[in-house]
């Protein structure tokens, strides 16, 4: 096959913040296959490239979508925002890809990794994720949210740091207080909390709280939320968690 799918993040939203072998991609598609808002942070480029928009609940057909093209010899570039591997739509592709036709195994397909949400929150209050972490992410439109109540005990239980991706929407705003009511009843009440909105772009906004005062109600799909670990700390306007779990350097 003379075609070619790569899949790529774009970042959390500041142009710099995208990566250059992500821009090179993206200037030898001659194909971008994407949600919608994704693809109009992309500046123009050749008067050929073609742009296929989409909604952003339909990540396997769009998937599938890309993998013909490329099938049919186009240079195809799928654009996911943040890191494509970070609940996005490399995972998709390959589902697409392993259910599909058989033929699409023998493409050229590739991933090319993007400053991910929860690098970007971090890196705007200082270094929470310092120490062992996870990500969770609170949709339960591809899991059960059973199955993300289990992951939150867990990860409460073995002292993560947590960062919640997709924590709130118009569908389900009562389950970011549902997932805190479980963290408050495993984790101190003086354990950091931030709610960071918009990480990595000039309208960035952060909430430095405990788990005791947070308020969920303020978060939104654009939040990222960070709760710390028993080690997590304040010093100044920075927060972090050490490396050792004695607090030491």
């Amino acid at each position: 096959m003379t075609g070619s799918l790569v899949v790529v993040g774009t970042g959390p939203g500041k142009a710099e913040l995208m990566t250059p072998a992500t821009q090179a991609a993206l200037a030898r598609a001659t194909d971008l296959v994407g949600y919608g808002p994704y693809l109009d942070r992309i500046p123009a480029g050749r008067a050929d490239q073609r742009r296929h928009a989409s909604d952003n609940r339909v990540e396997l057909d769009r998937a599938r979508h890309a993998l013909e093209l490329a099938a049919s010899g186009h240079q195809v570039a799928v654009v996911s925002g943040g890191d494509p591997g970070v609940f996005a739509m490399a995972a998709a592709v390959f589902e697409a890809v392993e259910a599909g036709d058989p033929a699409w195994r023998s493409l050229d397909i590739r991933v090319e990794p993007g400053v991910t949400a929860m690098l970007a929150a971090a890196a705007e209050v200082g270094a929470p994720l310092g120490g062992d972490f996870c990500a969770i992410s609170l949709s339960d439109n591809l899991k059960s949210w059973a199955t993300i109540e289990r992951r939150l005990a867990a990860a409460a239980e073995a002292d993560f740091v947590i960062a919640l991706y997709n924590p709130a929407s118009k569908a389900r705003p009562h389950q970011i207080g549902q997932a805190f009511d479980l963290l408050r009843a495993k984790k101190r009440g003086e354990t950091p909390v931030l709610f960071v909105r918009a990480a990595g772009t000039a309208e960035a906004r952060v909430v430095s709280t405990t788990l005791g005062e947070a308020d969920p109600s303020i978060v939104d799909m654009r939040t990222l939320v960070i709760i710390g670990a028993s080690t997590t700390r304040q010093v100044g306007r920075w927060i972090y968690t050490p490396r050792s779990e004695r607090g030491g350097a």
